[in-house]
This record gives C-alpha cells, sequence and structure tokens, in this order.
C-alpha cells in the first residue's frame, strides 16, 4: 500500500481546497489503473496560526507505486496550488507503509498535530528518517499536515464521513447557485444520521460555504449512505465532480483534559471548574464569565517568603476567562444563565489566557440565593439595623436576624449545551452524536 499526503494547497482569499486536489489526484490514479482504497480529510489543530478555516490535511491509500504516485501528486497539485498568496506553502509526502503499520513515531506526530504547534523542520526530519518521499512549495510548510496525514489512520480511531461536491472550477469567486429550500428538506429527512447541514435556528444552509473555492456543498454524518442521499436530493447549479471521505470531523479530537492555572495558548481542552463571577456582555455582544478551578488537590497551605504558613495560595484556586463570542449566536443565552457556584465543564480553544468556548456541561447549579427579608406585615423589604445587628422594617418595626435563604428558578438544567451549527468548528462534536457523559440538549 501507498499513502499520499497533502496539505495547505488552499488560500483564504483566491480560494482551491486541498479536497478538491485529492479528488482530482484520486481520479489521476484511477486513470493509471490504480485503485484508491480510502480518503482520508484530517482535521488538524483549529488554532494554527497559518490555517484556512478548516485546517484540512488529506490522504489517498492507493495501491501505485511511490515514485509513480509522488510523480502523479506533483502533477496535480503545481497547476493548482495558490502559491501566490504568501501564507500558502504546499507540502506532499509520499510512505510505502500500510496506513495501519506505519511507525509509531509517524501516528504519534499526527496526534500532536491536532493538539499542538509542530515545526516544519520537525516534519522534514521525521518524514527523511522513516524513509518517507516528500516534497515542498514555497517553503513547504504543508509537509507538517501531509505527515500527519500519512499517520492519522494508524493515530485515530474515531471517524465520520462528509461527503462534497464541487462546482465547475471556471465558477470559482462567484456566487453559488444552490436552492435553499431543497437544501432544508433534504437535512430534517436526514437527521440525524448526517448534521450540521443547516442551521434551523439561524435558517442558514451551513453546508454550502461562503469561500472562493470550488466546494458547492459538504454533507457530514456518521453514515456515509445518508450524506450521499441527502445530497442527491439538494437542487444546484451543475456538479462537475464529487467524492466522500472519512474524517475525524465531528469527534472532539482537538480536545485533551485540562486544569485552570496549566492551560496554553493555542491548544484546546476540557476544563473542570466552578463559575466564578456572573456573565457580563461586553462591547460587540461577546459574553464573558469567570471560571474558577478546583483548588489544590493537596490541601495544604503554602509557604510564604519569611516561612510562615501562607492560607491564601491554598483558598485561592486559579481562575480563568471563557467566553462566548456574538457569532455563537443563541449560545450566548445559555452562558448568560450561569450564576456563580455553578459546577461546569468547558471545552474550547485557549487564546490570550482565554477560553473560546464550543460547549459546556452543567454539572451541578446553585439553586438557592440568600435575599434580603420581606417584612410579613406589610411585604416590604427590610432594611439593614446596623453592623451585625439584623434587619429591620422600619415602618413595621419588625425584625430578622439575617438574610433570607431562598429557591431560584434556573433556565438552565444539567447536561450539556454546545454552540449552534453556524458556530461548529469542523472538528467539535455534535452533540445529537451521543456518547457524552451528561443529558445533551442539542443545537440543530
Amino acid at each position: 500500500m501507498t499513502i499520499i499526503g497533502l496539505d495547505d494547497t488552499d488560500s483564504r482569499e483566491r480560494g482551491m481546497c486541498t479536497t478538491y486536489l485529492a479528488t482530482r489526484l484520486a481520479e489521476a490514479v484511477e486513470s493509471e489503473g490504480g485503485t484508491v482504497h480510502r480518503r482520508l480529510l484530517v482535521r488538524l489543530n483549529p488554532a494554527v496560526e497559518h490555517k484556512t478555516r478548516g485546517n484540512a490535511a488529506l490522504a489517498l491509500h492507493v495501491d501505485l507505486d511511490p515514485d509513480a504516485a509522488l510523480e502523479l501528486a506533483v502533477d496535480e497539485l503545481e497547476p493548482l496550488a495558490e502559491v501566490e498568496d504568501p501564507r500558502t506553502s504546499p507540502g506532499v509526502v509520499v510512505a510505502a507503509d500500510d496506513p495501519d503499520g506505519v511507525p509509531g513515531s509517524v501516528a504519534d506526530f499526527a496526534r500532536r498535530a491536532i493538539y499542538d504547534l509542530l515545526d516544519p523542520a520537525e516534519a522534514v526530519e521525521l518524514t527523511e528518517r522513516v524513509g518517507y518521499r516528500h516534497r515542498g512549495w514555497a517553503g513547504g510548510r504543508g509537509r507538517i499536515g501531509a505527515l500527519a496525514a500519512v499517520g492519522a489512520w494508524a493515530a485515530f480511531e474515531e471517524w465520520t464521513h462528509e461527503h462534497i461536491a464541487y462546482r465547475r472550477f471556471d465558477r470559482c469567486g462567484t456566487p453559488r447557485d444552490v436552492d435553499e429550500a431543497s437544501v432544508f428538506d433534504a437535512a430534517a429527512a436526514f437527521y440525524p444520521r448526517a448534521w450540521d447541514t443547516v442551521d434551523t435556528g439561524e435558517r442558514q444552509a451551513v453546508c454550502v460555504p461562503n469561500a472562493p473555492g470550488p466546494i458547492l456543498y459538504g454533507i457530514r454524518g456518521d453514515d456515509a449512505d445518508a450524506a450521499r442521499r441527502l445530497a442527491d436530493q439538494i437542487e444546484s447549479e451543475p456538479i462537475e465532480r464529487a467524492s466522500t471521505f472519512l474524517t475525524n470531523q465531528g469527534t472532539d479530537a482537538h480536545l485533551r483534559d485540562g486544569a485552570v492555572g496549566d492551560l496554553r495558548d493555542d491548544r484546546a481542552y476540557r476544563v473542570d471548574g466552578t463559575v466564578a463571577s456572573a456573565p457580563e456582555t461586553r462591547a460587540g455582544g461577546h459574553v464573558f464569565f469567570g471560571l474558577r478551578g478546583r483548588g489544590r488537590s493537596d490541601g495544604g497551605a503554602t509557604t510564604a517568603p519569611d516561612g510562615a504558613a501562607d492560607s491564601s495560595a491554598a483558598s485561592s484556586p486559579p481562575a480563568v476567562d471563557c467566553v462566548a463570542f456574538e457569532p455563537t449566536k443563541r449560545f450566548r443565552d445559555r452562558v448568560r444563565s450561569l450564576r456563580p457556584g455553578d459546577e461546569v465543564t468547558v471545552c474550547g480553544e485557549v487564546s490570550n489566557g482565554t477560553i473560546k468556548l464550543e460547549k459546556f456541561a452543567v454539572r451541578s447549579l446553585q439553586r438557592v440565593e440568600e435575599t434580603t427579608p420581606t417584612c410579613g406585615e406589610c411585604g416590604r423589604s427590610m432594611k439593614s439595623a446596623g453592623r451585625a445587628q439584623g434587619y429591620r422594617c422600619r415602618d413595621c418595626g419588625t425584625t430578622a436576624p439575617g438574610l433570607d435563604t431562598v429557591e431560584v428558578d434556573r433556565d438552565l438544567e444539567t447536561g450539556w449545551y454546545e454552540v449552534p451549527p453556524c458556530a461548529r468548528r469542523h472538528i467539535a462534536k455534535p452533540l445529537v452524536r451521543g456518547g457524552f457523559d451528561a443529558p445533551v440538549h442539542p443545537e440543530r
């Protein structure tokens, strides 16, 4: 078996799409008498600076001679890659390996490409050490993703599907002609086997991109046949070609367990904590709140510089800001419903020390609050009678020893909440897919 890895041929401004190149390359392999056994679309760390929107790398598992495979890849890539864009830096890696049997170092590199920031020099060094063929253009930074795509099948166990339809290449950059009503009808017929096709709340056909590339629409789901059948029901401009990929989209593969106080920028985490401050809507409609960690695991006090015990460090666990940005739309109302003291798990990328929320789980809710007592005679709020003297009704003279504790209604329940499809990252797992550790409240 031969594995062809590709990455970084597209441009944010100029368009193109590496999935389109992989589809063209698959056709070229078949025209040479080869067989394409598998097509992978691998989403890498979504925090990488140089990415286009989805940060996808591609791999084809074929039965072609590796030298011939590299030559075909170069022939297809060079006319299409947008190397005039200074941010575009394509790379190809070709491995004469079985996808299940790549070296452990290559599989580990693929895992790290989801979680961390990697250097092109490391990718080239590892590629040459394991004897893989490779080519790079304009610096060849894309060899990071290409090598990760080579190792992805051995590195990851969970895969979903995406069926992508491509428009005629000469139409790229013009408005797409897709009948939105047919998209909504098809999406309803195949949900939840196919998901994130539309956003019913925002009335958006989210499967239709806005970028100037060749993708007409992409249908995602757990069932490849359902994705293809859904696509067949969409009315649109002519389709030039189509391809169905196995992908790590919708799997949360980018998330790792973290703790407040130990988070690093440009990585994505799953973090447990307690809401430390009431949510606040700031300029631009973004909603922020503070999240406090669980506290010191050893339960002890630290030592101050003068040798005295410092109990304040033990009683003040670290905190971090969390934010739901304006494009997450109605998700912000879920965030606004949080209260200090709620126990939660939050998921998202860390940027400038702030967690950008993708989803969160309510573990427990504060259902009581302290409030100024009410006079039983006149029904008015009492006033403070002075320091440590309780409360008194100035009209009736009735008193109360302290604040009342009352139950409050909450707009949230325990369980998971998520951003809507219009704001979902490609790699983020929709709640409707299941497998979560608490009840789910899916958006669709």
